[in-house]
């Protein structure tokens, strides 16, 4: 074999990864590659008990997986009016789309008898 010269230049890196890959939402197109009851036994595999699944009637969304912490601290109705405005319109219906949503409680006024 006769390299002539022949160099090879190689730039690695590499980072951690969790599973699953997102840590609060993701949303599921309509005819995203991977179903909901695929997606649904993944998680489990991974994090038993560690998510809800949210149907919804949306034309280009399934649904939504949400980390049931965050369920703890909103109402569902709620998180599906935010993501019905604010992500839902820019999905289409093969995607998967991870969403981080940060849930931040505080009162302002706080009072106890």
């Amino acid at each position: 074999m006769n390299t002539n010269g022949l160099k090879y230049t190689v730039n690695l890196s590499f980072e951690e990864i969790k599973l699953p890959p997102f840590e609060e939402m993701l949303i599921l197109g309509k005819n995203s590659p991977h179903g909901k009851q695929g997606v649904s036994k993944s998680f489990e595999l991974l994090i038993p008990n560690g998510f809800a699944i949210i149907d919804t009637d949306h034309k280009n969304v399934d649904c939504v997986f949400v980390n049931k912490r965050i369920l703890s601290k909103i109402p569902e109705e709620k998180i599906l009016r935010i993501l019905q405005t604010n992500v839902f319109p820019y999905v289409s219906e093969q995607e998967i789309l991870k969403v981080d949503f940060k849930v931040k409680v505080s009162f302002k006024i706080v009072e106890e008898d």
